[in-house]
């Protein structure tokens, strides 16, 4: 039903441009046949003017010609013809009228001219004056141009009627071209419409053959490609988040019940509030990445960017840090300068999870070590730490969120395997990028940064 009224309005636009077309085509003839009779008309009105004028000429007097009106009568062949010899008192001499016009009131002419008759009579005229001894006559020459509009009237009407049919022509033949040509575009989409969340697999290389299709069905394909990744990582999201928040939730439940099977003693009670506590910070910490995840992936999320000193807010960050640092004799070394522009709380979380991360990870008695450089239009923020290398089929996953490399290794206070997933997401927002590479010599993390205006 819902195709229907697209395919009368593509037949009617059809129709609709078919008679614009063949109605220019039209007026064109119409206005070239019509300028063409005209001419020919206006031709025979002048050689007209100079027969009568060489019969004047051959004739010794104007009473000689009234004496022999088949000279002149022949000449002029049918009833639309009109001819008058008029002399200086506008007395008529000879005279062929046989529809009885006035006489029509003319200026001198001593070359031909030609006109149009009053706006009551249509006739079309042609005069001069000529001089016969000592007599000066006016030539008048005129056809009616009833059987001429007569015609163009009756060639109008075959026009409209010629056009009608052609746009009816126009619209049957454009229904059927409309059928006929939009029918793959019906099959790809009964296919299309065939995938669904359980068939996100299927694609629909069938139609690439056919050429008006190739590049829809190329987008199609990239866009199920697209919805099949998205639908993977949603639902491994999904699974990685019940089971992230499950392991908190049992711990909880388990020491929650194993202490009210009997009577404890308040410390026991203490002790437990004391280990839930931490089991709460967890959850609350994995809450808050996923609040995050869900500000930053909305369509009108914006950034607000400020001159940002790197330096500074680096060395902020190591006084946070310095405890933990000292804790695992490790020490920060701040080599970053240069002023970058972006969010100033978004960068600061990016690179607090960062540095927790290579303090949480890094080698005991090693250095974490934050530099930057500037090179063309790009702004690098490198932090580098010595650890055990990461292999090679875990670098392009680090930035999926819950993703760990060794999940046996979790610690109380990690982020639940989102913080490298904020840290992607932080840049994205900026219009950059992350990236990291490991070796024997140490892991690096690189933020990379567009140079913008202000």
């Amino acid at each position: 039903m819902k195709l229907f009224p697209r395919t009368l309005r593509l037949a009617i636009m059809f129709a609709l441009v078919s008679l614009v077309l063949l109605g220019s085509i039209g007026f064109y003839l119409y206005q070239s046949l019509q300028r063409e009779i005209a001419w020919r008309d206006d031709q025979a009105l002048l050689g007209r003017l100079e027969r009568m004028q060489a019969l004047i000429s051959d004739s010794d007097s104007i009473e000689q010609l009234q004496g022999r009106p088949k000279l002149y009568e022949n000449m002029l062949g049918n009833r639309d013809n009109l001819l008058w010899i008029v002399d200086d008192n506008r007395k008529v001499l000879i005279e062929i009228n046989p529809v009885h016009m006035t006489l029509p009131n003319l200026p001198a002419a001593p070359e031909p001219r030609l006109g149009d008759g009053q706006p009551s009579e249509s006739v079309r005229l042609a005069w001069r004056n000529v001089v016969q001894g000592d007599r000066r006559l006016t030539l008048i020459a005129g056809k009616l141009l009833g059987e001429r509009d007569q015609m163009m009237g009756a060639y109008r009407l075959k026009l409209w009627l010629a056009m009608s049919v052609g746009a009816l022509l126009a619209f049957a033949l454009g229904w059927w071209v409309r059928q006929r040509g939009l029918r793959p575009v019906r099959l790809l989409a009964k296919r299309a419409a065939g995938i669904d969340v359980q068939n996100l697999h299927l694609r629909l290389d069938e139609f690439n053959e056919m050429n008006e299709l190739k590049l829809l069905c190329g987008a199609l394909n990239q866009m199920l490609v697209r919805l099949e990744d998205g639908f993977a990582q949603l639902s491994r999201f999904s699974e990685d988040l019940a089971h992230e928040m499950r392991t908190p939730l049992g711990i909880l439940m388990g020491h929650t019940q194993q202490t009210l099977r009997r009577s404890r003693s308040i410390e026991d009670y203490q002790n437990l509030l004391v280990s839930n506590q931490e089991e709460y910070e967890r959850l609350a910490r994995m809450i808050d990445s996923m609040l995050f995840f869900a500000r930053t992936e909305q369509p009108n999320a914006r950034v607000k960017f400020e001159h940002i000193n790197l330096h500074d807010l680096i060395e902020q960050l190591c006084e946070y840090f310095e405890g933990v640092a000292q804790e695992r004799d490790v020490q920060l070394i701040n080599q970053a300068q240069g002023q970058l522009l972006g969010d100033p709380a978004l960068i600061r979380r990016a690179l607090a999870n960062l540095l927790a991360n290579a303090l949480r990870y890094g080698n005991p008695a090693s250095a974490v070590t934050v530099t930057s450089k500037i090179s063309k239009d790009r702004f690098e923020i490198t932090m580098r730490n010595q650890c055990e290398p990461i292999a090679a089929e875990h670098l392009p996953r680090l930035f999926e969120r819950f993703y760990r490399c060794d999940p046996s290794r979790n610690q109380p206070d990690d982020s639940g395997g989102l913080g490298l997933a904020i840290v992607r997401s932080i840049m994205q927002l900026h219009g950059g990028s992350v990236s990291v590479d490991s070796s024997e010599a140490g892991t690096s993390f690189h933020l990379e940064f567009l140079i913008r205006e202000a």
